[in-house]
């Protein structure tokens, strides 16, 4: 009996073994484990030098053709350079990097990369070598400090012809890798070492003004991806291009407006398109930190539909400059639930503003019962008022009137109250969650003058809630979507982003939207919401 269950045991764990050792050699071709496994160390150490590179080729119709090099030696970038459209090839950037410390005098080091079919060092003394797909490095045997910005000290790849990478020290290489088949893949490479990145503080003006941009449901992706339901209407619409399209439109709000911080709600990333979110993140990152302009950001349920989950993008988002988006408490239900504090004028270091970041997560776990869209958790509602409740103290310390606003992405059920005043464009049915976690009380009754969300891109308008003596207690609003990738229509839907003005001598908020088509200078449904630090009602 002992010697059945010792040979038991020994067939099973030997069956165990073939099948990792298969599912080890598939993904090293195919890359079937998810990206949360190979996301588990980061890329791009610091204090390393890129000592050589090289591009892996593998096909499924070759089982002995591999995609990871011996990684003693090589660091795989885990992205298909296809973006898994290529039927039988897939391909992979390898990096060889050490430590200076690491370093034989043999070694030697990488301090250029060019692209080309040919040898762009003819006719010099530079001695250029070739690598696959068009890559031609150039080696030096001195030894520089990672510090240096003479070398490489890491690399990377991004997608599509408007690929930017807004990482301090890295620069996206022009030329495509030039690959068999359809690719446009890119390198991206950082010289000297990865700069130490501040968190920048959200300050009032010196005028007492503070504004806020709120940009719903961008959806950019890989590429440039095509526009749905452009307005004006266009007879081909694949001449649209729609990130371009989009980010031109809130490049162009940031120089006429000039917000003091950008409060993006979800659906930045238009996950159905977006086989690289990485490279969708990094382009409207960039324009903000080219305007010099925090941001912060929440999820949609489409941002995690692509290669990386919450977690990942966070860690993303968290670690560029001018962001100030943080994944929240740990055991409290999503990603991103956390509070900005934007601190009085002048020297000030007194909260006179607070933001409410809360993660609403996706699709709803119970569609046989509440169809549609998921909800606020009550762990996320009770970490909300504890936390309002442990600043209270400090918010009284403000000179002026506090005051506390929240951004969300899936709208409250309370959105939809036909019986409510509202302001602005109801073009689509509000989908909010079938499920009431009870937020809208949570948030009357922490002083929340607003909340504002994005999802139903066809509607903007602001609703107004009251408490049980019809005194006005709650706004409730729309962005508004703002990105050609996503949807629009409902009788020619024009993209927009919603604004809010604030000035901290009234304790006063002013809200309006700006458009990407038509009135395209005037401030659409501007009205005030807030007035001596209290919610107003319609004049």
């Amino acid at each position: 009996m002992t010697r059945r269950i010792v040979r038991t045991g020994f067939q099973l764990g030997l069956l165990l073994l073939v099948i990792l050792f298969l599912v080890v050699l598939l993904d090293s071709r195919l890359r079937i484990l998810p990206a949360s496994i190979h996301a588990h160390l980061p890329n791009h150490h610091d204090g390393f030098i890129v000592t050589d590179l090289t591009i892996a080729t593998c096909s499924s119709l070759n089982v002995f053709s591999s995609c990871t090099l011996d990684s003693k030696v090589w660091n795989r970038i885990d992205k298909d350079l296809y973006l898994g459209k290529a039927w039988t090839s897939s391909a992979y950037l390898h990096v060889q990097r050490k430590k200076r410390e690491e370093l034989l005098a043999e070694d030697k080091l990488l301090v250029d990369l060019k692209m080309g079919k040919h040898n762009p060092g003819s006719g010099t003394d530079n001695k250029w070598e070739k690598r696959p797909a068009g890559i031609w490095i150039l080696r030096s045997p001195k030894h520089f400090s990672s510090d240096s910005k003479e070398v490489i000290t890491s690399a990377d790849v991004v997608f599509g012809p408007d690929a930017v990478d807004p990482r301090p020290g890295w620069e996206v290489k022009d030329t495509p890798i030039l690959l068999d088949g359809s690719s446009d893949a890119r390198l991206t490479l950082r010289r000297g070492a990865a700069p130490k990145i501040e968190k920048p503080t959200p300050r009032i003006r010196h005028d007492g003004k503070f504004k806020i941009m709120q940009a719903a449901d961008l959806h950019l992706g890989t590429g440039v991806g095509k526009c749905r339901e452009p307005v004006p209407e266009m007879e081909d619409e694949s001449k649209c291009e729609a990130d371009p399209r989009t980010l031109e439109f809130v490049d162009r709000l940031l120089e006429e407006e000039k917000p003091d911080l950008v409060v993006l709600t979800g659906d930045q990333v238009d996950g159905e398109t977006t086989p690289d979110v990485e490279t969708a993140i990094f382009k409207f990152a960039d324009l903000f930190i080219k305007h010099k302009i925090p941001y912060a950001a929440i999820f949609g349920n489409h941002d995690d539909e692509g290669n990386l989950d919450r977690s990942q993008l966070m860690s993303i988002l968290q670690d560029l400059p001018y962001s100030l988006s943080e994944p929240g408490p740990v055991g409290i239900d999503g990603v991103g639930n956390y509070y900005v504090e934007v601190v009085g004028k002048g020297s000030s270091a007194h909260s006179a503003l607070t933001l409410y970041m809360l993660d609403t997560h996706s699709y709803s776990p119970d569609e046989r019962q509440y169809r549609g869209y998921d909800w606020i958790k009550p762990n996320q509602i009770e970490w909300f008022k504890s936390t309002s409740r442990s600043l209270e103290k400090d918010h009284k310390a403000y000179p002026y009137i506090h005051m506390d606003l929240a951004f969300i992405h899936i709208p409250l059920p309370e959105y939809r109250n036909t019986q409510n005043y509202f302001h602005g464009n109801w073009s689509e049915g509000s989908t909010a969650p079938g499920f009431n976690s009870g937020f809208k009380d949570a948030l009357v009754s922490e002083n929340v003058l607003f909340v504002s969300c994005g999802h139903d891109h066809a509607n903007d308008y602001c609703m107004l809630e009251k408490d049980a003596e019809s005194r006005p207690s709650l706004w409730m609003c729309y962005g508004g979507g703002a990105g050609f990738r996503g949807y629009g229509g409902y009788g020619g839907y024009i993209r927009r982003v919603r604004f809010f003005d604030i000035d901290m001598n009234e304790a006063r908020i002013v809200t309006y939207k700006r458009l990407e088509w038509g009135k395209t200078e005037d401030r659409i449904d501007e009205m005030m919401i807030v007035d001596g630090g209290k919610v107003v009602g319609p004049p």
